[in-house]
Parts: C-alpha cells; structure tokens; sequence
C-alpha cells in the first residue's frame, strides 16, 4: 500500500468501503461497474483503492496514476494502465488496432481520432476481461494527461455488460472534469469520534491534551492529516499564539509537515529525493543513472525508505503525491535545473522526455532545445495528443532566439492550445506571436486564430465579423486561406441567420465575392463551394443554380477524407437546396460513412442529423428513429451537446402532437440560446408540418410564414414556403397563398428536377380550378413517384385524394386515400395517416388496412443492432459502428432473440 498506517486511513470509513465492495460483487456477478471517487488531497482515496485491491486479490487487477510532471506527454497514463494487456492489440479491429498503435507510439499513422483510441481501449479491456474479471484503478486522476482522462471517461460511458470495473480517484477540482455524471462517491472529513481515534491509534503514546485538540482542529477531520501531523517536529511558537490551530489548507499544513522530515535528512538524500521527483516514471535506473551524475551516493535512498518517504521496487514511489509535489515545489530552482539537466543526459530512448527535461532545465534562448521541442511536439500531434503538442510548441516558441521563428512556434502553439480546448492560453501565445514579429503575414494568422478561438465560445455577430476581418485581412497574403475563412464564416453566418444583427450572410458574401481563386491549377473544391454560396446569397438563386451543380458535382467525386469531413454538411444542405435527391442523399450517405470510420465523434452527429431527414424524407421514419437514438448515445459518450434538428423533423412526421410540440419549442429555445437562426427556421418548418397533418392549419400558417419569412434560410425557407402554401389554401387565404407559390416556382422552375416540379405542381394544383387542378396533381404524382422523397408523393396521394372526394368522385378518390393512408402507414406517419382515414371514411370507406408492422418490444438499440447483424456484420463490425463493445452487443442480442423468441441470429433475416 502507498499509504501507511495500513488499513487505519479507513477507520470510519464504512459505507465507502461498502461501495467498493458493491462494484467488487458487481463485477464477480458479470457486470461492469464505474465509480469515481472524489476527495481533497488526504482524505483516504488511495487507502479505499488499496482496499478494493486486498478484496479481490483472486482476480486481475490493472492500476495507473496521474503525475502532475506528466501531463503534458500524451497518452502516458492510458499507457500505464493498458499496458500489461498491449499484447492482445493484434485481436483488435484493424482501424481500432492501428489508431491505439498510433497512439502509443507503436508505429506511425495519421493522427488518431481520439473516440477511435478509445474504442479501441474498450476493446481491449473488455477482450482481457473476457479471462476473468478485471479492476481497473486509476489513482490522481486530476494530474492524467487529457487526452488520457478524455478516452477512460468514453470507455467508462460505454462499459455495459463485461466483467470489468474503472475506478478512479481524484481531488476535487474547480476546473474541468471528464468523469461528470458518472456514478461517484465524495469523501468528507472523518467524525469527531472517528478523528480522535485515529489520531490516538497513530500517536505512538499520550498526546498533551492541548497538542491533541490542535492537531484535529488543524486535520478537520483529514485522515492522512490525522495520520501525519502527530509526527510533524513542532515550531516554536510565538509566545502570544496561544497555541491556535493553524488556519491555512490542510494539504498546505500537510506538505509542511512532510518537508519537516526531508530536511531532517542528508544533503544527499534530499537530492536524491529531488532527483526522483523530478522523474515521472519512476524508473529505477534512471534514478541511480542520474544521482551517480550529480555524485550522489546511491546508498542515500536507505535513510528515505527507512523513513517511509519512499518505497523503492520495480518503480520508485512517493509516500504519498502530496509529498512529492512538497519536495520538487521547495527545490531552489538551480538545483530544479540542474536536476532535470542530468535526467535528459540519461534520458536517451525517450527523445520527447529528453526534450521535456531539457526545456525545465533551460533559461536562455536555445534553438536546438526548441527545435527539439518543434519535433516532440510533431510526434505528440501525430499521435493524436494536441494539448501535449501544445505544450511542446509553447516550450519551443519561449527558448526560440529568432523573432520570426518564434512568431511562428507562438502561432503554431496557440492553434494547437485552440484544438486542446485552451483559449485563454491560445489568446496568451498569440499576444507573444504579434509581440515578437512586426510582421503582417503573422498578426494575419493571429486575427484569424482570434476569430477561431472566438466562433469556438460564440457563434455571436462578434465572432463573424472576426472571422470576416480575419479573412479579409489575409487576402494579400494567402488567398487560399483567405477563401477557406470566407467559406468558414457564410457557413457561420448561415448558421446564425436570422439571428445575425451586425454582419449577415449577404454582406458576407459580398466580400467574399471580391477575391478570386488561385490562378494555379484546377478550382479546388472549396473555391467552387465559396463561388455557389456566395452566388446564392447576393445574385439570387436563379444565378446560383449552375455553381451550385458544379460544385456538388466536384464534391460527390472528393475522396480526399479531410475535405469529406469538413465540407459535406455544407455541400448537402446545396444539394437539398437545388432539390436534387440523389446527391443529397448520397453526399450525406458519405458524410456519415467517413465520420463513422474515423470514429469522428465531434463530426458525426451533425452527418447523422443530415441523414436523419434525408430518412424521413425517403419515408424511412424508423430508420430515422435509429438514427436519432444513435445521435444520443454518442452525445453522451463523447459530452457535447447539439441542437436536435433530425429529432424534431422527425416528430413532426412521426405525428405525436405533444410529444413533438414539446420537442419542437425545446429546439426552438436551444437553437435561439446558441444564436442559430436557421434552427428556429428548422424548428418553425417542423412545427407547420405537425399542424398540417393533424389539420390544424391556422397553427401551421402561422409556423410556415415564420419559416420561410427569410430567404437566406438554406433549405428551410424553401421547405416553409411548401407548407405556407397547403395551410394558406386549406384556409381560403388566397392572396397569402399565391405569394408563397409564387416564390416558390421561381426557385423551382430554376432547379427543374422531378422533386422541385413535382412539389411545384402539388403546390399549384391546390390553388387551381377543378378543370385544371387533376392535370396537375397527376403530374405531381408522376414527378415524385422518380425521385426518393416518398413522403412527399404518398403527400401528392394525399391532397389528390382529398380533392376527388370534395368533386364527389368517391370512387377515385379512395384510391389515392388508400394509397396514402398505406404509405404514411408504413412509414409512421401517424397524424398523415389519420387524416387519410378521416377522408376514407368520408369517402364511403368501411375498412381499412391494417396500420404498419407488428410493433416489438425490441428498444431503439436493439432494433438497430439486430438488423446490422440481420445483414451480415459481426459484433466487432456493429461494435465498431455503435461505439459498444463486442461483449456488449452479444449481450443486447441474447435480449433480442428472448424477445423476438428465436435462438440464433441466422432467423433475424425472417423474425425482423
């Protein structure tokens, strides 16, 4: 045990302890388990981790620490604790074994993505947990390195149904925290009772009453403060202190203590200690390698094991971290240099260490310590750790001697700072960047960086009118980069829409317009994207549908994957904006496919809304459901949040009026909130679907006027425009009406494919006198029946229908009722499908068909995973999909063949 007193630390720790015993039993039972468990510094978390240790001493048990030293070095403490299991790598999925391999420095690759790690992680524990079951304790959490911290807490979200427990132990911390929202126990200061008795336990014989009440006032109840305090030599006091307790923190009082035992030790031990805290790994040769260096006698490390400071084995340890924190903190800072100097002389396998060392051990400008710097910091950003790379560059950019150089290091560390989630230290390099260079080209790629870090917090006017500057500004200097920045904020002014008050799309779009393309080569895909989007928001549609085609057409045949990822959302939203189907359909097909093979978490909810409506527009409400289910599972998994654009298209069809309605307003405020404009024309154009089919067309005027009242909405105003005219008609709002259609046709008749002319015709004939009117609906249903958009021709059904059986021709009509009702039937459309019975019955009809498939029990999960295993994927293929573990999704199928009442998963094909 690293801390002593053995299991006295644990008086008065009961419950806690059955805690621990309770994922103990949950594990041994074949289930996982998942406990975090807070505490200051001392309270005893340690000792609880030691006690889960001795309980299940018969199974296999993994341990790892955060070292405040090492939280820079990318994954090194998931390193630590995966690996005793690194030879089971090779069973691994190739794209999870190559990005772990990555990871840890194995072999060379692209940059994982860090939900790929860590899905590879889950695999590989829960592959060792298959043996036996298997505790995974991680100690001083708060110190892991981030990208570490960030993939234990994926795995910890996404354990289900293996034989596997990760138990963390961390100090409360008021900064971030990965491990929020899952299952934790916090440790308070021990009872009176339980304080006292521990104290005497440890005293070692009779405390002076007076010294006995001033150390547990002083502890409050801080069981390594209890354990420690009694053995802390006593300063003099001033004569008028009457012995008060000692107001400052307990870990404060604590480390104090432990520095009044080091100093009471040799010269050469306490450097010896300092050598050891000042070495993360705690590497044995190391030690003796570096104090032979320094003339330190290695038999020095005697008196500080003698003393329980340090326990020499395999590894070298600390007491306890506060100790070594105390010890590295109170070193004069030419014996920290020289220290971390000798430890990147014997530091020659690890080149990243060295560097590391050499930057702590360096006060003057040193290019070749920077340049080595430059280097790890690659190796840290190939391996998918930016904060790590960050720091390197930082390092580098202070010890870089030439202006210009260090301009450059101090730009490249605060974009890496931005990519880590550190503004603040990203705004600090840059203020270094621009200090250093009076350069334009470098205060340019501040001004853009300023903008970034900006739009990362707000997505407000003072971000996009950074990013407008930004790109204007480097125009002269990099107009390929200049076009990218353009192309960033229409795409930010889109987002913000209506919301927008001091720049907007057009004005934006404007000034895009007044750069050209660099003259060398073919137009590269962005160029034809910022050429159709700026087209569209100044000159109109009419003038932007030809870019646009050529756009969409360039981006449907990009294989590279970087511009896949970070151009599709904008390229579909064109392709559904010039009512083309089937690029829609599969450049968000594509989307989702690349972000899920990538394991692009941050990317791939967004592909999966797009897919979400592309869904619902095919009629496949269901496999919309899926895919909605999905987007909350990896919401949680990877702790962002997103405004439900497909969940509340979605409902609207669905047709639960107060379930949807609910869903719908909740949008509609989050996407105000986060100031996107074009959600609440998303929200506003799914709220006029809801009241249109449930026939309340007041309600659905109403939401379509507010979804189509602004033209620079992509896609939404367009769609709101269709609803405006339905509802309008249905209320005899003649004049409101023709306006929408006439909108409406001049965007269509531009775009003039079967899905534009088809819904043009739909939307005209509900205007049109009886003579006219079945020509046009005739044509609409021809139009739609070539396209993919299903629910809009099971629509055309619908008001075909409707119109017959208003001219008394019954007969007819229950035809096309029929074939609607039949269709918004299969999809779930339920309100569609009640208002085509309504019609029905009007129409004379007696009997309907039976509405949909058999519905099961099966929940959106399970239905999902059996119809992937349906067709043909293994659970390492459906786990690699869903982001669960093969172990787990065994599990769900074992629930699915209970429900379903089949024994295999070869009778899927049929029970499904």
């Amino acid at each position: 045990m690293r801390n002593d007193g053995h299991h006295r630390p644990l008086r008065g720790r009961t419950a806690e302890c059955e805690a621990l015993d309770e994922v103990a039993r949950a594990v041994e039972a074949g289930r996982s388990a998942v406990l975090v468990v807070r505490g200051e510094a001392g309270m005893g978390k340690s000792a609880l981790l030691d006690h889960l240790v001795a309980r299940v001493g018969d199974h296999r048990v993994a341990r790892g620490a955060g070292v405040e030293s090492e939280m820079e070095l990318p994954f090194a403490g998931l390193h630590q604790l995966c690996a005793p299991f690194l030879d089971r790598v090779p069973r691994l999925p190739p794209p999870q074994r190559e990005a772990l391999a990555t990871a840890f420095g194995l072999s060379s690759g692209p940059p994982p993505d860090r939900f790929l790690v860590g899905l590879a992680v889950l695999g590989l524990l829960t592959d060792a947990a298959a043996d036996q079951p298997l505790f995974c304790l991680v100690d001083d959490v708060q110190w892991l390195d981030r990208v570490s911290a960030q993939t234990l807490s994926f795995v910890a979200r996404r354990m289900l149904a293996e034989p596997l427990a990760l138990v963390f132990a961390t100090r409360e911390t008021k900064g971030r925290d990965d491990f929020s929202g899952l299952p934790g126990l916090t440790l308070e200061g021990l009872r009176n009772a339980d304080a006292r008795a521990l104290l005497e336990s440890v005293a070692g014989g009779p405390l002076d009453e007076r010294i006995r009440e001033r150390i547990l006032a002083e502890a409050r109840g801080n069981p390594l403060a209890l354990v420690e305090l009694p053995h802390n030599p006593r300063e003099p006091e001033p004569a008028d202190s009457l012995g008060l307790p000692d107001p400052g923190p307990v870990t404060g009082r604590i480390e104090r203590t432990y520095l009044s035992r080091v100093h009471a030790l040799s010269a050469d031990t306490q450097r010896l200690l300092l050598i050891a805290a000042a070495e993360p790994i705690g590497d044995v040769t190391l030690l003796r390698r570096a104090a032979e260096r320094l003339g330190v006698d290695p038999g020095a490390v005697g008196p500080a094991v003698a003393a329980g400071l340090l326990d020499v084995g395999a590894l070298v340890r600390f007491r306890h971290p506060l100790l070594r924190s105390a010890v590295y903190r109170s070193a004069a800072l030419p014996d920290l240099r020289e220290t971390h100097r000798v430890l990147a002389e014997v530091t020659d396998l690890d080149p990243d260490r060295r560097a590391w060392h050499l930057a702590r051990a360096t006060v003057r400008p040193d290019e070749a310590i920077a340049a080595d710097l430059e280097s790890s910091a690659g190796r840290a950003m190939s391996r998918g750790g930016a904060a790590a790379a960050a720091a390197f560059l930082a390092h580098a950019a202070v010890l870089t001697p030439q202006p210009r150089r260090k301009a450059s290091r101090a730009l490249a560390a605060a974009e890496a700072k931005l990519r880590a989630g550190a503004p603040g230290a990203a705004r600090e390099l840059l203020a270094l960047a621009e200090s250093t260079a009076p350069d334009e080209r470098v205060h340019a790629h501040a001004a853009l960086l300023r903008a970034q870090i900006a739009f990362a917090s707000s997505r407000g006017d003072e971000a996009l009118t950074a990013l407008v500057a930004a790109a204007r500004r480097l125009v002269p200097l990099d107009v390929a980069l200049a076009r990218d920045t353009f192309l960033d904020a229409i795409s930010a002014a889109m987002f913000a829409g209506r919301l927008a008050s001091a720049t907007d799309v057009r004005e934006v779009s404007l000034a895009a317009q007044q750069t050209s393309p660099p003259m060398t080569g073919a137009p590269r895909d962005a160029d034809l994207l910022l050429d159709a989007l700026s087209t569209r928001f100044t000159d109109g549609y009419d003038a932007s549908v030809v870019p646009a085609r050529a756009a969409v057409q360039a981006l449907r045949k990009e294989t590279a994957v970087e511009d896949v990822l970070r151009w599709s959302w904008l390229v579909s939203a064109l392709a559904a904006e010039m009512w083309d189907d089937c690029a829609w359909t599969e450049l968000a097909a594509r989307h989702v496919h690349t972000a899920r093979a990538l394991g692009a978490l941050t990317e791939l909810p967004l592909a999966l809304n797009s897919r979400v409506v592309i869904h619902v527009s095919a009629g496949e409400l269901d496999a919309a459901g899926l895919l909605v289910a999905e987007i909350a599972t990896i919401q949680e998994a990877a702790g962002n949040g997103f405004t439900a654009y497909g969940a509340l298209t979605l409902a609207a069809w669905q047709g639960h009026q107060q379930e949807a309605a609910d869903l719908i307003r909740t949008s509609m405020a989050d996407a105000a909130r986060r100031g996107e404009g074009i959600g609440v024309a998303i929200a506003q154009r799914a709220m006029a679907v809801l009241n249109n089919s449930l026939g309340r067309y007041q309600e659905g005027l109403e939401a379509a006027r507010e979804a189509s009242a602004h033209p620079t909405d992509l896609v939404a105003a367009q769609w709101g425009l269709v609803e405006l005219v339905e509802a309008a008609a249905r209320l005899d709002q003649q004049e409101v009406a023709e306006q929408a259609l006439e909108r409406l046709t001049r965007i269509t008749d531009a775009a003039g494919t079967d899905w534009a002319l088809g819904i043009q015709v739909r939307s005209r004939a509900l205007l049109s006198a009886d003579d006219t009117a079945e020509a046009l609906y005739r044509e609409a249903v021809e139009r739609l029946e070539r396209t993919l958009v299903q629910s809009e021709l099971a629509r055309a059904h619908l008001v075909y229908g409707e119109w017959l059986r208003r001219v008394n021709r019954r007969n007819d009509a229950r035809h096309h009722l029929r074939t609607a009702h039949a269709m918004f039937s299969a999809f779930g459309a339920e309100a569609f499908a009640d208002r085509a019975l309504r019609e029905l019955r009007v129409s004379g009809e007696t009997t309907t068909a039976a509405r949909g498939a058999v519905v099961t029990s099966l929940t959106p999960q399970e239905t999902q995973i059996a119809r992937l295993a349906r067709d043909g994927l293994t659970n390492s293929e459906i786990g690699a999909q869903l982001f669960l573990s093969p172990h787990t999704v065994e599990w769900h199928l074992r629930k699915v063949y209970a429900k379903l009442g089949i024994s295999s998963r070869r009778l899927l094909r049929t029970a499904l």
